[in-house]
């Protein structure tokens, strides 16, 4: 499967003690490379597939929408990116992807652990 990962994943890869490490490990290592990310986020071992500057007013005016959420400068440069990538899922730890909508109204096939 192909994804767009957000920052929990990431941290909760590398950090052991992270309360989802071994779940973040797990499905990272599942995942097709190159996961994707954007600035916001992180750098390293990931493709920037995704410049802040190229995408200003989507961004500005999906953040206006979801501003009582509210929505970060990351999670709404990962929802540009699964309207761009249509074939990504997201991997995230945050439940608030839940809320956000690509193109205004079709929910993020997202990645996340279940509650409980």
């Amino acid at each position: 499967m192909l994804a767009i990962v957000d920052t929990g994943p990431i941290v909760a890869f590398f950090d052991r003690a992270e309360r989802y490490h071994h779940w973040a490990v797990e499905h990272i290592e599942q995942l097709q490379a190159p996961l994707l990310v954007c600035e916001p986020v992180l750098d390293g071992e990931f493709s920037i597939a995704f410049r802040v500057d190229d995408h200003i007013r989507p961004l500005r005016d999906m953040m206006r929408k979801y501003r009582d959420v509210p929505m970060s400068l990351a999670d709404a440069c990962l929802v540009r990116m699964a309207e761009i990538h249509e074939g990504h899922a997201v991997l995230t730890l945050d439940s608030d992807f839940s809320i956000y909508r690509k193109h205004g109204r079709r929910p993020l096939t997202l990645i996340q652990p279940t509650a409980g």
